[in-house]
């Protein structure tokens, strides 16, 4: 999730630097082509509004919020667009602390204490730069909204904020205790919580479910790649297990109740000549090269390429971990194929398979779907623990015709073959990257999210930005050349509403969603419906949620560069409100929104601040903000929050 802006340690440094040299055609040239063919924003037949978002790009009708407000479900003021200390949430709903980095979960763990922290007292408190969050109801299977777990993960650390005196972010000053701290500080908590008789949330203290896991937690990998040669390392000469996750970014929870976590851009954490490896190819797709300002390789061997190969094969993908076992070992499903993840949404198709939708978050990669082999059992959970270790993998190609086609990643199909230096299925997973370069797969500006809508069917896929592309790679579903605000594209499986779409079939239908950036200004090419005024477009969409109702609530990161701070605005997805965004929620300055999560019947929203504070110059001693606690001995905290609307009732 984390935007380029926010690259950790290293001044300049991206994560979005493309890798993709495939030369497949881009999506903004299917764009174009699609505009040229067919309209804009139509809507698929299913979903067609009214005549709200039909017009040129950039020729739009403004409207006061109060002319807006009679349109569409949404019910509460879109707040201003502002870049402050603190955060901002809509007239009418109350925004409360619910935990904060150093927070105690695990029984036995110290008070928070930033001058002295070590990774044994990490290790048992809430972690650094939370991301995702995911609700789960006690117990299990009871739909049960005042009381359940909440599963959180822990991206990334920005040194500079998180320890005294570490304000040149050079890694040579680390110490060993240092770098374990950081260790420990990612990974996810697990923390029991509950609503009280007056509305108030807070966490269970010392309750048994309560966890921690970090990069020292052993885990199980599985699926196609387990065991391969290429998964095997000095540690581990079985090539199923290993230790920890890295840069756990979005997920989602499953039909059965565990909850699906992203290993993003893991390839900040590996140093070395990646030249003098076996997997110099493959590194160099996924962005493995050099120095990096994780210098964790200076005191533990296994992040060092050259001495331990191997390691960055072991992740890269995502983790399934249950909530409600905190003995359960967390797996790896290597079946959902390796690169960059964002996240990965499981839904039950009305075939009673499982589908996942998956993006890969960097400038110019792809989004992904996976359909699993085995039918969901809904009588018996854990007959589904392993249904996503068998299946098969696809990539999205779309079409200028507003059709888009799925590739099967299937060894021995295509290009994926011997002659191309696949032997395997597990071969084709651990290279997902190549394997889609090769079946000739769109790449997208920026794919993150991707997020089923269950009360209509479609997908929602989400492009964040792309700065790099350029006018001659522009194309029907990636329309902007030097795309600085981001799109969100809709898939659309065929069949009927909701349940009734067939999500593992290979044809789509694609349109666009909405078009970020300011709709005053036509250069932009900004898109939305009609009454979206000049103080409620929004700019670099992420992470997006689905609610009860259908509609979209859209987490931005990246608005700062558009001068306004980040948060999380919500729309319509059909109707006279479609696509008519409003500004629910913002962060203080220097943050994201991240998330964003709901429990069962949206009487909570739960909302992840990230990175407070994480602007140019400012450092522990001397942050831009003090956000959450604003005491002058406090350093900014990433901390979750959660949302209720006075006097009770739905979110929106």
């Amino acid at each position: 999730m984390t935007d380029q802006i926010h690259a950790p340690y290293v001044e300049g440094a991206s994560d979005d630097i493309s890798t993709n040299e495939s030369g497949n055609t881009p999506f903004h040239v299917v764009v174009e082509r699609a505009l040229s063919r067919r309209g804009f924003l139509g809507g698929s037949a299913a979903l067609a509004a009214s005549s709200a978002l039909v017009g040129s790009v950039g020729a739009m009708v403004f409207a006061k919020n109060a002319e807006a407000a009679s349109l569409g479900t949404l019910t509460f003021e879109s707040l201003p667009h502002r870049y402050d200390d603190t955060h901002h949430v809509a007239n009418g709903y109350d925004a409360e602390m619910l935990i904060r980095w150093g927070d105690a979960v695990v029984k036995g763990a110290p008070a928070f204490d930033p001058t002295k922290q070590s990774a044994a007292a990490q290790a048992l408190q809430f972690g650094y730069n939370n991301d995702f969050v995911g609700y789960t109801p006690l117990p299990y299977g009871s739909g049960n909204p005042a009381r359940g777990l909440l599963c959180v993960t822990h991206e990334y650390v920005d040194r500079e904020l998180m320890f005294p005196n570490a304000a040149d972010r050079d890694k040579k000053t680390q110490s060993k205790e240092m770098v374990d701290v950081e260790m420990a500080a990612h990974g996810f908590s697990v923390i029991e919580i509950a609503r009280d008789a007056k509305g108030k949330w807070s966490v269970v203290a010392d309750s048994a479910y309560n966890r921690r896991g970090h990069v020292g937690t052993e885990m199980k990998i599985s699926g196609p790649a387990a065991g391969h040669d290429r998964m095997k390392t000095s540690q581990d000469a079985t090539g199923t297990k290993v230790l920890g996750t890295l840069n756990n970014c979005a997920g989602s929870v499953t039909p059965w109740g565990t909850v699906l976590m992203a290993e993003e851009n893991f390839n900040n954490y590996f140093s070395g000549d990646i030249t003098k490896t076996k997997e110099a190819r493959a590194y160099k797709r996924l962005g493995i090269a050099g120095d990096v300002g994780y210098g964790w390789y200076r005191f533990h061997d296994r992040f060092d390429v050259e001495k331990e190969p191997n390691e960055a094969n072991r992740f890269g993908w995502m983790v399934e971990v249950d909530p409600y076992d905190p003995a359960a070992v967390p797996v790896k499903r290597t079946a959902l194929g390796r690169f960059k993840h964002e996240g990965a949404h499981a839904l039950v198709d009305k075939s009673g398979h499982v589908v996942c939708y998956a993006g890969d978050d960097q400038q110019f990669d792809y989004v992904y779907k996976f359909v699993s082999k085995a039918k969901y059992d809904a009588k018996d959970r854990k007959a589904n623990f392993a249904i996503l270790d068998e299946g098969t993998l696809f990539v999205a190609r779309f079409n200028d015709d507003k059709t888009l086609d799925w590739l099967p990643l299937t060894f021995g199909e295509g290009p994926l073959t011997p002659a191309n230096d696949f032997h395997s299925q597990a071969d084709v997973l651990i290279e997902t990257r190549r394997a889609a370069d090769l079946l000739g797969a769109t790449p997208m500006d920026r794919p993150e999210d991707v997020e089923p809508n269950l009360v209509t069917g479609v997908v929602y896929a989400v492009m964040t930005n792309n700065t790099k592309r350029k006018k001659d790679q522009v194309n029907a579903v990636n329309p902007r050349a030097t795309n600085e605000h981001g799109h969100i594209v809709e898939m659309i499986p065929p069949g009927g509403r909701g349940a009734d779409k067939d999500h593992t079939a290979t044809k789509y239908g694609w349109d666009l969603f909405l078009l970020g950036g300011d709709p005053s200004k036509p250069e932009q090419g900004a898109k939305y419906h009609p009454a979206v005024g000049a103080g409620d477009w929004l700019s670099c969409p992420d992470n997006v949620a689905v609610d009860g109702k259908g509609r979209l609530w859209i987490a931005t990161d990246g608005a700062p560069k558009a001068g306004m701070a980040d948060g999380v605005w919500a729309a319509d997805t059909e109707g006279d409100g479609r696509a008519l965004v409003k500004l629910f929620f913002s962060t203080p300055r220097g943050a994201e929104l991240c998330g964003p999560s709901f429990n069962v019947d949206d009487t909570a929203y739960f909302a992840a601040i990230q990175h407070p504070a994480d602007e140019k110059g400012s450092t522990y001693d001397k942050p831009s903000t003090r956000w959450p606690d604003f005491k002058p001995d406090m350093p900014p905290r990433p901390s979750v929050m959660v949302i209720t609307k006075q006097g009770g009732g739905a979110i929106g």
